[in-house]
């Protein structure tokens, strides 16, 4: 695995420590940021994933989009079409006024990032997915 990868890769854990923290927070948690962090950790793991395949990932936050580019260079990988949506909506949806995510909502953004992340580690190699492990 190659520095640019790695990078992307402690870039998303950031990301998914900080929603966790703040799902776990006692005084005023932001269910908000979960949301938006839960999407954060997945969208750099896949363009992780891309560049460890050789392809250079778009400007983009659509997972939808990365995960069709992830299927033709990464064969195996296979992602629900309904939890991509839902992290991308989840963290446009909940990021300026008008709308705020509620407990619910910033539980099932963690699951869902959960999931896939423990996937895009395995796939980048056992290093990566013994880290999804702790």
């Amino acid at each position: 695995m190659n520095g640019t990868v790695r990078e992307w890769i402690d870039k998303a854990e950031g990301d998914y420590g900080t929603a966790e923290r703040e799902l776990r927070a006692a005084g005023h948690p932001n269910y908000d940021a979960v949301c938006y962090h839960a999407q954060q950790c997945i969208e750099k793991l896949m363009k992780g994933l891309l560049i460890d395949r050789g392809v250079t990932p778009p400007r983009t936050h659509y997972l939808a989009g990365l995960d069709e580019l992830l299927k033709a260079a990464c064969p195996g990988w296979i992602a629900s079409q309904d939890d991509l949506e839902f992290l991308t909506r989840a963290a446009s949806a909940f990021r300026y006024p008008g709308a705020t995510a509620r407990r619910d909502d910033a539980v099932e953004a963690r699951d869902v990032c959960a999931r896939l992340r423990a996937e895009l580690l395995r796939h980048l190699g056992s290093e990566s997915a013994d880290r999804a492990g702790q």
